[in-house]
């Protein structure tokens, strides 16, 4: 069971300040109890059968995420959250984009959870040169629609379509988690050095988990420069729900070609003068552009580098694409609803996602602080199996008992829909500072 319920945002919070090497605590303080944080930041409302009730998950996410920024907060008495609580950023996606939960459909519509021969996987077809990917993967002439993926999946041996599908850069995620690893890899306890001024950070992740990192960075006092490339600016700007404009407001924007010497030279130049720099690619995306982080940090013993992947830098998962939501599973989110419910199902909205972009705040902003720079990889998968295991739910029928439990608490509560922080200013155009950034930094 989740030990001591009453504690349970402070708790985490406070394990991940120690195991950063961080001075400072979250105090105590009287808590909402995880299953009706659950049902109050508009996860529960996403997951489930469409048209049944939502479902409880025996992980206290919500308290979980309410505990991260309570330890940023403690990191940074003057971050600019305002009355904002960790367990919100969970569902903003999902609010503003009025997406629905889906049972084995993913409330985004990209990811479905699917039957083989012999278990199940996770599929997420979140680009469109996806589909060109499916006839080689199911040996076929022709791929027309999710049935008939479905269909000539469930003939299939699930190890050898997991393989062969990742071979080809298919974004897939057995049912199956595996063992619970650290949250951050690279991170060292370390006190913090004299008092630095306000990091300048480097971003050039897309989507949600990098862009809400350097978000929280941003409120916590950093300047943020979000570099794009001129020939594939993030995919988010064109998704017109609102959330890049809520993740990417205030920072400043550079476009680069990043396809000509120039411009991989003017990025260069860029990263020799940060403090942090947050990326959220496969390892080889930037070696290819001759950006090798190792080589920055030896120029640059003070520089905290943050890498976000779907399975971490080392291989054999290195170059395995993942998002959000067939990265939970990969996790083992959907087999602990499996073991709680009886039903494969997927949890709330891509959800490692923020649960990522949250825990790397934490880790970039106390390396940071601590002077000494490191090279943090982060892994959507990792960071849910951390949580999972936090969760102690020890035995076969501890995730079924945890549920009964909360679910017979929230009798008679309503649970809430997702929400978002209202949408204010707009992300700048793209590349709209590109020319006054470069003339004062490179």
């Amino acid at each position: 069971m989740v030990p001591d319920e009453g504690q349970c945002a402070s708790g985490y919070g406070n394990r991940l300040l120690q195991d950063a090497g961080a001075a400072v605590r979250v105090a105590p303080h009287p808590e909402t109890h995880p299953a009706l944080r659950w049902a109050q930041c508009g996860a529960m409302a996403l997951t489930g059968e469409p048209g049944e009730a939502p479902q409880v998950c025996p992980v206290p996410l919500a308290a979980y995420a309410d505990g991260i920024l309570e330890a940023l907060r403690a990191l940074q008495p003057a971050a600019e959250f305002g009355d904002l609580r960790g367990a919100q950023l969970l569902s903003e996606r999902a609010a503003l984009a009025r997406l629905r939960r889906g049972g084995v459909v993913a409330a985004g519509g990209s990811c479905r959870l699917l039957r083989a021969g012999d278990g199940w996987l996770a599929l997420n077809l979140a680009r469109p040169s996806d589909w060109e990917l499916l006839p080689a993967w199911l040996e076929a002439p022709h791929i027309q629609g999710w049935d008939e993926v479905a269909s000539r999946l469930g003939h299939c041996d699930a190890q050898v379509a997991l393989e062969r599908g990742r071979l080809l850069g298919l974004a897939l995620a057995p049912l199956a988690g595996g063992a619970a690893p650290c949250w951050c890899r690279g991170l060292e306890r370390r006190p913090p050095s004299a008092a630095r001024t306000a990091p300048l950070v480097v971003d050039l992740s897309a989507l949600w988990a990098g862009p809400l990192c350097t978000h929280l960075l941003q409120r916590m006092g950093a300047r943020v420069i979000k570099v794009e490339s001129l020939r594939r600016p993030d995919a988010m700007r064109e998704a017109g729900n609102g959330l890049f404009d809520l993740l990417n407001a205030d920072k400043e924007s550079v476009a680069l070609d990043l396809a000509s010497e120039s411009g991989r030279a003017l990025l260069r130049a860029l990263l020799r003068r940060a403090d942090i720099v947050v990326e959220a690619a496969r390892p080889r995306a930037l070696r290819q552009l001759g950006i090798i982080a190792e080589e920055y940090l030896a120029a640059n013993p003070s520089l905290t580098w943050v890498s976000i992947s779907g399975y971490g830098r080392s291989e054999p998962g290195a170059n395995w694409v993942a998002f959000g939501d067939d990265g939970a599973v990969a996790g083992g989110l959907s087999g602990v609803l499996q073991a709680a419910c009886g039903r494969v199902l997927f949890c709330a909205d891509a959800i490692a996602d923020p649960l990522t972009g949250m825990h790397a705040a934490l880790a970039a902003w106390t390396t940071f602080s601590g002077g000494r720079g490191a090279l943090l990889s982060l892994a959507l998968c990792e960071v849910v199996a951390h949580c999972i295991a936090c969760a102690a739910l020890d035995g076969p029928e501890a995730p079924r008992a945890q549920t009964a439990a909360w679910t017979q608490r929230l009798r008679g509560v309503a649970v809430c829909p997702p929400c978002a922080r209202p949408v204010g200013a707009r992300a700048r155009p793209l590349g709209t500072d590109t020319h006054a950034v470069l003339a004062t930094l490179s």
